[in-house]
């Protein structure tokens, strides 16, 4: 093998593995989806989002049907403003519910959808009129603490006997 030849397969060989370093990059930051397929937005509102993050997964019966592209706040609500892109692919129904939802017990957050009944579907601009908050983890305890304390707190301030 002549050196040109030699050089020629090693310049290869580090530029698959450069490649092959920007897929995973793009994979493990849940960049990997980048669709040009085309999209419609609509809007939710929520109280509480919790962990939700740009870019995180929207799934209906398990399968990821769009993208959040922005969570912002609403001054006249008092609530946050999340806005979904849908695929063109995946029409729903107008009285279609939107939940955040968590994968596992501390994994990442996603919205889930639920379809309605409605012969209408969402359209561009659309709201999702029916919403479930976040459950926050730190909330469940402390509400959990808080009804045990006052359990006890009742069994021991009972009539005297």
């Amino acid at each position: 093998m002549t050196r040109e030849k030699s050089d020629f397969w090693v310049g290869l060989f580090i530029l698959l593995g450069i490649v092959a370093l920007v897929f995973l990059a793009l994979r493990a930051g849940n960049m990997s989806s980048f669709t040009f397929a085309p999209t419609y937005q609509v809007t939710a509102y929520f109280d509480n989002v919790g962990g939700l993050k740009v870019r995180a997964p929207i799934k209906s019966s398990g399968v990821v049907v769009g993208r959040v592209a922005t969570i912002s706040f609403d001054n006249q609500r008092f609530q946050a403003t999340v806005t979904m892109d849908i695929e063109d692919a995946y029409q729903f129904p107008a009285d279609s519910s939107a939940s955040i939802l968590t994968s596992g017990l501390l994994g990442e957050q996603y919205i889930g959808l639920t379809p309605g009944g409605e012969d209408q579907t969402l359209t561009q601009t659309k709201q999702i009129q029916f919403t479930q908050s976040a459950v926050v983890l730190e909330e469940l305890i402390s509400k959990f603490l808080y009804s045990s304390a006052a359990k006890e707190g009742s069994t021991e301030s009972g009539p005297a006997k």
